[in-house]
């Protein structure tokens, strides 16, 4: 029997585009049904262009949310196309493009949001950027580093400063973990490192917020076909990408969504702050 493939070798520079991947990502286009989950709250959600983001924007949407997205803005054709299903679902979406390892954008993004949607309830820290085509540590550079760092790290802290100008009791941070916190692969050193101090920031802001009624959660998916694969990962790569997982392949944006809307959602999760929720395909999270 031939060995299994996960994706066809494929390679794009980044931050990738979501109509050159082969196949595209499922972001539940057609499959994810509303249920007022979150009607009348507004979100912003940066990196909300592709992949995990836009999934949560599409879901977000049907749950009865207005949407504003935080991207590049090389990613205006996906931001785009996002906004197209937000609007599709009845909602207002409003596109603000920038790049967050910019200090003083990143710190505008919040009150932008909030003014074009009439205030703010629901911050998803998304935006990310891992660097995989390199053989070892020693073949890390600075520049990587900093790119790294700046997009993980030094951004979500300053959005989620700004953003608590606005965020009011019974607002929700979630903000993308990953299974990487956990299980780190050795070409994933400098990116691996900042989702576990995420996971630490999760919980650190969580104690702070919540005498103020904010809950701080995050979410760690396992394995995503996202365009962070064939943007940052090697092409021979993705022929295995997830297929080391309990449940044998990779998952689809799609699938991690419902996680964001469970932990957004005041009526199902009230009670939940502190909490890292693992969407990995079996991989441990603890």
């Amino acid at each position: 029997m031939a060995d299994k493939t996960a994706f066809p070798r494929q390679q794009q520079d980044p931050p990738g585009w979501t109509r050159q991947m082969d196949p595209v990502p499922d972001h539940g286009e057609e499959s994810y049904q509303g249920s007022g989950k979150l009607a009348g709250r507004s979100a912003l959600i940066t990196g909300g262009d592709s992949g995990i983001g836009r999934a949560v924007a599409i879901a977000f949407a049907r749950e009865g949310a207005d949407v504003a997205i935080g991207y590049l803005p090389e990613e205006q054709e996906d931001a785009d196309e996002t906004a197209r299903w937000v609007r599709g679902a009845g909602r207002t979406a409003v596109l603000l493009p920038g790049d967050l390892t910019d200090e003083d954008t990143a710190r505008a993004l919040p009150g932008k949001a909030a003014d074009e949607l009439g205030g703010l309830d629901i911050l998803v820290n998304n935006a990310g950027f891992q660097m995989a085509r390199r053989e070892s540590f020693e073949d890390v550079t600075t520049d990587e580093i900093d790119r790294v760092l700046k997009t993980n790290l030094y951004a979500m802290l300053w959005v989620t400063q700004a953003a608590l100008e606005h965020l009011n009791e019974g607002a929700s941070i979630i903000n993308n973990s990953s299974i990487q916190a956990y299980q780190p692969s050795t070409s994933l050193v400098d990116y691996a490192s900042t989702k576990a101090a995420i996971n630490n920031m999760t919980v650190n802001l969580a104690a702070e917020l919540g005498p103020r009624g904010v809950r701080v959660n995050a979410v760690a998916p396992g394995p995503i076909w996202t365009p962070l694969q064939p943007s940052t990962q090697p092409p021979h790569k993705l022929e295995k990408f997830g297929l080391d997982t309990p449940l044998g392949r990779a998952g689809q944006p799609a699938e991690v969504a419902p996680a964001f809307v469970y932990l957004a959602s005041p009526a199902d999760s009230s009670y939940v702050s502190a909490t890292v929720l693992g969407v990995t395909g079996g991989k441990p999270v603890f």
